[in-house]
């Protein structure tokens, strides 16, 4: 089932294999969708909604933005995480959640303001 203009709800779901239901908040659809937009290219979603299982199984704490369908990590083949995190910045105008990894590209649409890592 399509969520937006270039995702599905199914790029989303927990990566575990349990099938548990879930919701997508439509303000980070909306996020993804900008971004893949301005980038003219895909990005992977490579976590979206984690059941309590998978989200304590990597170690995330219970108020995790995954576990409330408010976050996303993304990868693209043919940009660096740095670049991607850059856009999203841009994109995000100064709120929500941005975590900057090595390998991947953290962003979620928490009320709040909240940026971490380094690359």
């Amino acid at each position: 089932m399509k969520i937006g203009r270039y995702f599905s709800k199914e790029e989303f779901r927990c990566t575990c294999g349990c099938g548990e239901d879930y919701e997508i908040d439509p303000n980070l659809v909306l996020v993804l969708d900008q971004l893949r937009g301005d980038l003219g290219h895909p990005v992977k979603i490579t976590s979206g909604y984690r059941c309590k299982k998978h989200n304590d199984s990597v170690g995330s704490k219970d108020s995790s933005q995954h576990r409330k369908g408010t976050a996303a990590d993304i990868i693209s083949p043919l940009y660096k995480p740095k670049q991607i995190a850059d856009m999203l910045e841009k994109i995000l105008d100064g709120k929500g959640g941005l975590g900057r990894y090595k390998g991947f590209t953290h962003v979620d649409v928490r009320k709040n303001k909240m940026r971490w890592g380094s690359n």
